[in-house]
């Protein structure tokens, strides 16, 4: 079974950064890809960032590229968000997910941690 936890969550004012991070555990970790997901409220999750475990290659949202990066640490089972030039629309519960070779959508999902901008 695989377990993810988010953290690096909290409130920071427009225009700020915040560095999101994923743990990843189990018995055999080896994922397709990882993302981000975001949901706001009232609003539909949908996809920020992703990376392939490989990191042969990323995708972001459009609302965030330019201004956030994704990235893994294969050693440590270890993906990351880092967010800049933080807008208050960012505001959401933000989500790390795992896609495994054999799914065919993301099969593991964190907790989730929450993100809001302040203007």
């Amino acid at each position: 079974q695989v377990q993810l936890v988010e953290s690096g969550g909290g409130l920071v004012q427009a225009g700020g950064s915040l560095r999101l991070s994923c743990a990843a555990s189990g018995r055999t970790f080896s994922p397709y890809a990882m993302g981000w997901f975001r949901q706001a409220p009232g609003k539909e999750r949908d996809i920020v960032a992703r990376i392939t475990w490989s990191g042969s290659s990323t995708f972001y949202g459009a609302s965030v590229k330019g201004r956030f990066t994704i990235s893994r640490d294969n050693a440590k089972n270890m993906v990351y968000l880092q967010m800049n030039s933080l807008k208050p629309e960012t505001t959401a519960v933000y989500y790390c997910a795992a896609k495994t070779y054999a799914a065919v959508d993301y099969d593991y999902w964190g907790q989730g941690t929450q993100v809001t901008v302040t203007s």
